[in-house]
């Protein structure tokens, strides 16, 4: 698959990429200003993750946010997108090399959840996040889309904000 989106919302900001590399696979790549121990953090620790992951533009409210980010531990968010319930998103960590790799089920799907591997590379002070989604079969990326990953565009731009708040980054 060739299907590639690219975003650079401002000229100083790092670039994210979303691309589907298979019928089964998307992967969205970019670079944080910081270094991987901060940014491998920010993706394992509740504290931070509620600061940054979800999109400000989406209107969603994080109701509560619990990570326990080692192996066989869980994670569990929940939003109030307007509707008469919240919308939780769940799942259980199967890698976790600090630093480096961070690997968690998505099972709010039932069966046919995707699989999210991120890595972290250091490089100069900077980070390179490539994350993974991957899914059971063609039929279950198809029916995923590939909106969760686009939203990456804004959320690791507040991951870049985060980092500057914590005097990680370098800033946009």
């Amino acid at each position: 698959m060739d299907a590639r989106i690219e975003g650079k919302p401002a000229a100083e900001k790092n670039r994210t990429t979303v691309e589907r590399q298979s019928d089964r696979e998307v992967v969205v790549t970019r670079t944080i200003n910081g270094p991987a121990h901060i940014v491998f953090e920010a993706f394992s620790k509740a504290e931070l993750l509620r600061r940054w992951w979800v999109p400000k533009s989406m209107g969603m409210t994080l109701l509560s946010c619990e990570v326990d980010a080692r192996v066989g531990g869980t994670y569990r968010l929940e939003f109030d997108v307007g509707g008469p319930e919240p919308v939780a998103f769940f799942g259980t960590y199967v890698d976790v090399t600090p630093s480096s790799r961070l690997s968690w089920t998505n099972d709010e799907g039932g069966e046919g959840g995707s699989v999210t591997t991120v890595t972290f590379e250091e490089k100069g002070g900077q980070t390179l996040v490539v994350l993974r989604e991957s899914y059971p079969s063609k039929e279950a990326l198809d029916a995923a889309g590939t909106g969760a990953a686009d939203a990456l565009f804004e959320t690791f731009d507040q991951l870049d904000e985060l980092l500057v708040s914590l005097g990680e980054g370098s800033g946009p």
